[in-house]
């Protein structure tokens, strides 16, 4: 079996929006960035690119958005369990429900992403182990991954909400870029990305702020995946299940 590609995807919930793609190339105890990750607006595109990538070889891709959502209102029980476990750290994450994934009619993305995959091995698994093969798509979710692997009390405040100002937003992303830094010395180790950390999200605003938060949480989804590979469930936790939808992310 040849290396592995590690993909991280922050998938746009609405089709008008660019998502980002980051690429990871190695095995379950660390991996490269192979590229800048890309920020790409069409599913065909975003598939397209990712077969490049793989080409022959195993894969895992983790997903920042909701893949499975039988739900037509509400939320889903993966949501709900996390924002219990969760709940402390703020960290819980946003409802899905098909009524708001499909708010513009064009259907819930993530599952016609895993439908467009699937002709070409890719399957759905809630937590990929250690002794995996082939090519598998899980669902993730930054924000607690963060305090599991960070050590954080609370979730990192970098992304733009009514109220926060950009001074509370650029502290948070000097931590946040810190904590990816100190990724080169763990177990598994991320390498190849201290150039995405160079920027100075002081100088960025509006849009360009917006695509390298796209970028750098596309990165973060991918070691996500990367973390998963190397120790599973004995490091990883699942909220929810196939049949009403999942969570995967590190535990504390």
């Amino acid at each position: 079996m040849g290396p592995w590609s590690y993909l991280g995807l922050d998938l746009a919930w609405s089709a008008r929006n660019p998502s980002g793609l980051a690429v990871l190339r190695g095995g379950p105890h660390g991996a490269t960035l192979v590229e800048p990750p890309r920020l790409i607006t069409a599913l065909d595109d975003l598939v397209a690119y990712m077969l490049a990538q793989v080409g022959d070889g195993p894969a895992i891709l983790a997903v920042d958005a909701p893949l499975w959502v039988p739900n037509v209102t509400g939320q889903r029980p993966a949501e709900t369990a996390l924002a219990r476990a969760f709940r402390a750290y703020e960290a819980a994450a946003h409802p899905a429900n098909r009524r708001l994934l499909n708010r513009d009619g064009t259907g819930v993305r993530g599952e016609q992403l895993l439908e467009r995959l699937a002709p070409y091995g890719f399957l759905p698994v809630t937590c990929p182990e250690p002794t995996a093969s082939g090519r598998l798509v899980t669902e993730v979710y930054p924000h607690p991954a963060m305090i599991a692997l960070f050590g954080l009390n609370k979730t990192l405040k970098y992304k733009s909400r009514p109220g926060r100002d950009h001074n509370q937003r650029v502290a948070a992303w000097h931590i946040y870029q810190q904590h990816l830094r100190l990724l080169t010395n763990t177990d598994p180790s991320l390498n190849g990305h201290l150039a995405m950390l160079e920027p100075d999200v002081a100088t960025l605003r509006g849009q360009r702020l917006k695509a390298y938060e796209d970028q750098i949480d596309a990165l973060f989804c991918a070691y996500i995946g990367l973390y998963a590979h190397r120790w599973g469930e004995a490091r990883c936790q699942v909220f929810g299940d196939r049949a009403t939808g999942w969570i995967m992310t590190p535990r504390i």
